[in-house]
């Protein structure tokens, strides 16, 4: 039995919930993740996990070990980096994420810039609009747009962004601009939910929170669908300012209702740092930190 491996499968089953996630995960048969756990209980002579129709539980001695299992294959994780040279100077793999238009129009450019200053890392730039997980994702570092959960993350303001509404004139030439969210009951609205299902944006005026619950005549999937339905006419939208800035700037969409617009949602770079940390990691955060703070300002509207 290879000891190093089964912790690892053994972690990864904990971490995913299920003997089935995790050989998904690690790309073997269920029936070989299965053997290993066992194998490892029966090296220990213990039982680790208990197994249900609700997934897993750890025993106490699985609590044990798996905090044990994890200092030590840290410990692994750390002696290889070194071993490599990443502690000498950058180099290596280093996954990021970021929201999908955001990580396209600002994350992706200054990406780019890195790989020309550091020619021995090589980046994954993972866009998605779901929020991913370190280290189920097995991500290095991570742009998100929003309050953050307490955790252990460290996090790295760059700015923020507004939840911002508009339309453009050719929409707004046919009928008056809504004054108070209220007037939003008269007008089209393309919405992101489903259009069977009403769609519900909310302001705020005097501190309390104004919910003005909406059918929208188009809804779509992605925003860069609804900002093009908006500038072609059909109708109301709602954005992150970054998203629409170009498009405001140059009078394809006016801003309305901004004095009851939602407080600003921040922006912010997190890594986790429980470890000694990669310089790939160091470089990164420190090129593109100011460079995406500098991108934030200029697309402020």
């Amino acid at each position: 039995m290879d000891r190093f491996d089964a912790m690892q499968v053994m972690l990864t089953a904990v971490e995913c919930g299920s003997l089935s996630k995790a050989s998904r995960k690690l790309g073997q048969p269920l029936a070989t993740v299965s053997r290993k756990v066992s194998e490892l209980e029966s090296h220990l002579k213990a039982d680790l996990l208990i197994r249900s129709s609700k997934g897993l539980e750890l025993t106490p001695a699985g609590r044990t070990y798996v905090t044990a299992a994890r200092t030590i294959l840290d410990q692994i994780n750390e002696a290889e980096r070194a071993a490599a040279g990443e502690y000498i100077k950058p180099k290596g793999d280093l996954v990021v994420t970021a929201p999908t238009m955001f990580g396209r129009l600002h994350v992706l450019p200054v990406v780019l810039d890195f790989l020309q200053a550091f020619p021995e890392v090589d980046v994954e730039l993972k866009l998605t609009d779901r929020v991913t997980h370190f280290l189920d994702d097995q991500v290095d570092v991570a742009l998100r747009i929003g309050d953050l959960a307490d955790s252990s993350l460290i996090a790295t303001r760059l700015g923020a962004v507004r939840r911002v509404t508009c339309a453009s004139p050719t929409y707004l030439a046919s009928r008056a601009a809504p004054a108070v969210p209220q007037d939003l009951a008269g007008h089209a609205v393309i919405s992101l939910e489903g259009v069977s299902s009403p769609a519900s944006w909310r302001y705020w005026s005097n501190g309390s929170e104004i919910a003005v619950h909406l059918r929208s005549r188009l809804s779509v999937s992605t925003i860069d669908a609804a900002i093009a339905a908006g500038i072609a006419g059909a109708g109301v939208i709602r954005a992150l300012s970054y998203q629409i800035a170009d498009d405001v700037r140059a009078r394809r969409l006016h801003l309305l209702l901004e004095a009851y617009e939602p407080g600003p949602r921040p922006v912010h770079l997190i890594y986790d740092r429980r470890n000694r940390l990669p310089l790939k990691l160091r470089a990164f955060v420190d090129f593109v930190v100011e460079r995406l703070r500098d991108r934030l300002a200029a697309a402020a509207i």
